[in-house]
């Protein structure tokens, strides 16, 4: 893979913005401010072209294929024979199956239509010389020789798995010429040391429109109002909802913003990044100082289809038979699941109200607190009209929907997880209940 080596990271403008949260009233309207905000100075380097990370390492055991789309286009990962992460378009050369239901054997890939096995060459780029003993063509092996899986460059590092995603698969990974460094998505590149914290992940799959999703992320300010319940934050909440000073740092590889409260000490609240094409960072509290930082990764899987993976790690509670017994991670699961589903209902309508041409700019009025949603629109803006990455792999009304109907696995769009969570939790509780009283029967 040829890497094109990146720009510095230069600073190019640093804004504050105060904030009252709880009074929109105050706040003045960004069509008003269009010097600072509907104009950025500058647009982000990365496009929607990219880096993405698709999944994490835990998720893809040897053996096992998992399957997902990237702007409708089917991929799978698996691991080769030298426990090498592959991802590969989702199609057998021989005749345009699917590998659902397919297998990994000794690191091959196996196709379920005629049994053909593609191997990889261990280490190096190929994916080629496909093998099927039953095959009786007398053409057989420079057929063989000749064909090859289209794939895409993968890497590996710090438990999750990233794609370099153009929207054209190629058969060598050498053809790739990398535009962008992986090492600006890595968190020990935005001040924390990942191996330093212990985390809880789930995924989420949502029917509504990606870039929405993102937006949502971006707006902490919600959280207090539509998560205050939910959240066991006792300082956030509706009750709670206060005044903040937000500063806006923007650089080319970047969008910052940093929440602080209205104080003489102007402790830091929040500070939120967005690093293109997908992955957002939230700190609470400086990063200097931090105890719990989350980490969302955002997968465009189709239309009307994302996906989101949410890491949260922390450095606390990082006793795993404590946790354990404490049910932490059942019960860390069981709010995610809940904000998320919370969140559904507002993204879903957005989406609707987004396709239909409603959300317009004479329609909908951004304040003060949007700023960093408004150069995400901006920027988003920018890369589609010149990367059009949904017009590489376009779907219409004809187009069979076997990817969408099997692709929507995770909550809040399929419970079943979160179902199952909760059982656990249930089945955990009694089990814990009924220990002592199991004793104490005993004893007597």
């Amino acid at each position: 893979m040829k890497e094109e080596k990146g720009k510095d990271n230069k600073s190019i403008d640093y804004e504050t913005n105060n904030l009252i949260s709880s009074n929109y009233d105050d706040h003045k309207s960004l069509k008003s401010q269009e010097n600072t905000a509907s104009k950025p100075i500058n647009q982000l380097t990365n496009g929607l072209l990219g880096w993405y990370s698709v999944s994490s390492s835990e998720e893809l055991k040897e053996g096992k294929l998992n399957f997902f789309t990237i702007y409708n286009e089917p991929l799978v990962l698996y691991r080769d024979r030298e426990n090498i992460v592959r991802c590969v378009k989702d199609i057998c050369p021989h005749r345009g199956a699917s590998f659902l239901g397919g297998e990994v054997i000794n690191g091959q890939l196996v196709c379920p239509y005629h049994g053909a096995r593609f191997s990889s060459q261990g280490s190096c780029t190929n994916l080629d010389r496909i093998t099927c003993q039953h095959i009786i063509d007398s053409n057989y092996d420079n057929y063989a020789k000749s064909i090859k899986l289209l794939q895409y460059p993968c890497v590996e590092k710090e438990g999750y798995i990233y794609i370099y995603y153009t929207g054209t698969p190629q058969s060598n990974i050498e053809d790739f010429e990398i535009k962008s460094s992986l090492n600006s998505l890595l968190p020990d590149s935005y001040g924390f040391p990942s191996s330093e914290y212990e985390y809880e992940e789930v995924y989420v799959d949502f029917k509504a429109d990606w870039a929405r999703i993102i937006e949502n992320h971006l707006d902490i300010l919600h959280v207090f109002w539509m998560h205050g319940n939910t959240i066991p934050d006792k300082n956030v909440n509706r009750n709670t909802i206060t005044s903040f000073n937000q500063k806006i740092k923007r650089d080319n590889r970047q969008i910052e913003s940093i929440y602080s409260y209205k104080t003489s000490s102007q402790e830091e609240f929040i500070r939120i990044k967005f690093v293109p094409p997908g992955r957002i960072f939230i700190y609470k509290g400086s990063p200097e100082s931090t105890r719990y930082i989350q980490v969302l990764d955002h997968i465009p899987l189709g239309n009307n289809r994302a996906r989101v993976i949410v890491r949260h790690y922390r450095k606390f509670l990082k006793n795993k038979l404590f946790t354990n017994l404490v049910l932490f991670s059942n019960l860390q699961r069981k709010t995610f699941y809940k904000i998320f589903t919370e969140d559904y209902q507002v993204l879903k309508t957005q989406t609707f109200n987004e396709q239909m041409g409603y959300i317009q700019k004479d329609n909908v009025k951004l304040l003060g607190e949007d700023k960093m949603v408004q150069y995400y629109w901006d920027w988003l803006q920018n890369a589609l009209n010149k990367e059009k990455p949904w017009d590489i792999h376009p779907t219409n009304s004809t187009t069979n929907n076997v990817h969408n109907d099997r692709g929507m696995l995770y909550p809040p769009e399929n419970p079943e997880m979160a179902i199952k969570n909760n059982r656990k939790i249930l089945i955990k509780l009694l089990t814990r209940a009924l220990f002592p009283i199991s004793i104490i029967l005993l004893l007597l």
